[in-house]
C-alpha cells in the first residue's frame, strides 16, 4: 500500500471521519487552554476535575441523557464548589480539590456499579471511545470548543496578565476572583468536549502535554498557543491512525503520541532541550 493509500484508507468509514474531526477540534482546544492550565500551575485540578464529573455523566447515562449534559452541570458546579472552597482560606486549594476529586470519583464508581454491563461502560467512560462519536457529538464539541475559544480571545490580556504577573492584576483592580472562576468553568467545559475522545482517565494529558511541549518550543505565549494546537491536532490524528492500523485503544494512543512529542521537544528543543544543553556544556 503507498502512502496515499495508507493514509485514504481509513477515510473510507464514516466513523473514521467523525473520529478524525473530532480528534482535531478536541486537540487544538485542550493544547490552547492548556497553555493557561500549566502557567497557572493548575495541572492537579484539571486532573481532579475530569474525574469528578464522572458522577454526572453516570447520571446521564442512567437517566438516558446525553452525557455531555450531565458532565456539564457537574463540572461547572465542582468547579466552582472548589474555588468557593478554597477561596475562603479555611480549606488549602489541593486539599479542597483532594476531597472533592476523591468523593466525586467515587460516587460516580458507585452509582456506576448498579449498571449490570458497568465494567465496559466504565472503561468507554474512563479511556473514551473515538470511533463512537456521532454527528449530533461533533455539533456538541463544536459549539462548546468555539465557545471555549472565543473567552479566550476575548479575555486573553487579562488572563495573560494573571498568569505572569497576579500581583500587577490586583494593582490594576482587574476582577481576578470572577476571571479565576471563569478558567475554572472554561476547563470544565474543556473537560466535557473531550470527554467522548480520550475519556476522564486521560483527559490532564491532553490539557497539559502539547502545552508543556510548546513551551520548551517557544517563549512567546501567541506562539505557544499555536504550536500547542498544532501538536495537540498532531497527536490526535496520528493516535487515531495507529489505533487503526495497530489494533490499539485510540484515547491511550493519542496520549502515547503526545508523549513522545513532548519527549522529543524535551530532548531536542533549541537552547532548552537536554541534549542541546549537554552538548553546550560539553562545548
Amino acid at each position: 500500500m503507498d502512502g496515499l493509500g495508507w493514509l485514504l484508507e481509513p477515510l473510507s468509514y464514516g466513523f473514521m471521519w467523525r473520529g478524525l474531526l473530532a480528534s482535531v477540534m478536541v486537540g487544538v482546544i485542550c493544547s490552547v487552554l492548556g497553555t493557561y492550565v500549566i502557567l497557572q500551575g493548575m495541572a492537579f485540578f484539571g486532573d481532579a476535575l475530569a474525574h469528578a464529573v464522572l458522577p454526572g455523566v453516570v447520571a446521564a447515562y442512567l437517566l438516558a441523557w446525553p452525557l455531555a449534559v450531565g458532565a456539564l452541570i457537574v463540572g461547572v458546579l465542582v468547579a466552582l464548589g472548589i474555588g468557593a472552597l478554597s477561596q475562603r482560606g479555611e480549606v488549602r486549594e489541593d486539599t479542597a480539590i483532594g476531597i472533592i476529586f476523591a468523593g466525586s470519583f467515587a460516587l460516580g464508581v458507585a452509582m456506576l456499579s448498579t449498571v449490570r454491563s458497568y465494567a465496559v461502560d466504565l472503561a468507554h467512560i474512563l479511556f473514551g471511545d473515538v470511533l463512537g462519536v456521532s454527528t449530533g457529538d461533533l455539533w456538541v464539541i463544536f459549539g462548546l470548543g468555539a465557545l471555549v475559544l472565543l473567552l479566550i480571545v476575548l479575555f486573553y490580556k487579562e488572563f495573560t496578565l494573571l498568569a505572569f504577573d497576579p500581583t500587577l492584576a490586583v494593582v490594576l483592580r482587574l476582577p481576578a476572583g470572577f476571571l479565576r472562576y471563569l478558567l475554572l468553568v472554561l476547563i470544565a467545559v474543556t473537560i466535557v468536549v473531550s470527554l467522548q475522545t480520550v475519556g476522564i482517565a486521560l483527559m490532564l494529558a491532553m490539557l497539559v502535554t502539547p502545552a508543556a511541549a510548546a513551551q520548551l518550543l517557544t517563549r512567546r505565549l501567541p506562539t505557544m498557543m499555536v504550536t500547542a494546537a498544532a501538536i495537540g491536532a498532531f497527536s490526535n490524528v496520528t493516535g487515531l491512525y495507529l489505533s487503526y492500523y495497530v489494533n490499539v485503544a485510540s484515547g491511550p494512543a493519542m496520549v502515547l503520541v503526545a508523549t513522545t512529542c513532548f519527549g522529543l521537544a524535551f530532548l531536542f528543543a533549541p537552547q532548552r532541550g537536554m541534549i542541546w544543553k549537554y552538548a553546550r556544556h560539553a562545548a
